[in-house]
């Protein structure tokens, strides 16, 4: 029997899958959205989590860039 989920698969560089697993892992256990850490870059989650993930990224890039002094 082949059980079979439907997901979004993501494909990064090591410190920002950390960033993801880490993020993963402060989420109650009701609302852990990986699925399958394939390798250290890849992996397999929920589909209704990307445009979560995607502004969770865009927040710590805001947070953690430079800006010349003017």
């Amino acid at each position: 029997m082949v059980n079979a989920i439907k997901g979004l698969f993501i494909s990064c560089d090591v410190p920002m899958a950390q960033f993801i697993v880490n993020l993963n892992a402060s989420m109650p256990a009701s609302e852990k959205f990986i699925v399958h850490m394939l390798d250290p870059t890849h992996m397999f989650v929920q589909p209704h989590v990307g445009e979560m993930i995607r502004s969770k990224i865009a927040e710590f890039r805001d947070q953690n860039s430079y800006e010349k002094p003017t």
